[in-house]
């Protein structure tokens, strides 16, 4: 009972839309209606600017790192699976607006950040250099979630919960990006500094 209650609350927590909230108030607009129409930060890097990018991925980020946190400290086992994926999944899948959400890249990290912060951290300069390279930045997320379970693998053996996490994270976020994998294969993905 205690473990459905948690796995309910991070759901909840991961689907407040920090990318909704700050492109209302800061940018003045419906972050579903403009762009790409998705929710999360690169939208609103696009739509509204800068700042409220950064705000929004910022809350974004630790949603996972709270759904790790609240997994850790209620007994960790298969809390530290269920507890950041269901705060992605409520990120994707939000509630609070018809369950059409983000993309679950930068909730997935936060929770990696706190579960198994050397993996995020060869993988951030692999994100960068992608990104960096093409300007795209759907890219980079693909393939950092192509990437992440085997190099957690590789730097944490034992964390058997994490690596099952990974795996699944990796598969919904390659999930969620299925509108742009279509885009790459016809070259129509958009990059950093164009409009869509």
């Amino acid at each position: 009972m205690k473990e459905l209650l948690l796995v309910i609350i991070c759901y909840l927590i991961g689907s407040i839309p920090f990318s909704y909230i700050v492109s209302r108030h800061m940018g003045k607009v419906d972050i579903r209606k403009t762009g790409s129409g998705n929710v999360g930060a690169t939208n609103v890097l696009r739509s509204a600017g800068l700042a409220p990018a950064i705000l929004a991925m910022a809350g974004d980020i630790l949603k996972g790192v709270f759904a790790a946190w609240l997994a850790s400290v209620m007994g960790g086992g298969v809390l530290v699976l269920l507890c950041p994926l269901a705060a992605v999944v409520g990120h994707c899948y939000p509630v609070y607006l018809r369950f059409k959400g983000g993309k679950g890249v930068a909730t997935s990290a936060g929770a990696l950040v706190f579960l198994v912060p050397y993996s995020i951290l060869y993988l951030f300069f692999a994100f960068v250099a992608v990104v960096g390279l093409t300007r795209i930045v759907s890219l980079g997320s693909l393939t950092a979630a192509v990437v992440i379970p085997f190099l957690t693998m590789f730097l944490y053996p034992q964390e058997k919960f994490v690596i099952i996490l990974t795996f699944l994270l990796a598969i919904l976020v390659i999930y969620r990006h299925k509108d742009n994998i279509k885009r790459l294969r016809e070259g129509k993905e958009p990059r950093i500094g164009e409009r869509v």
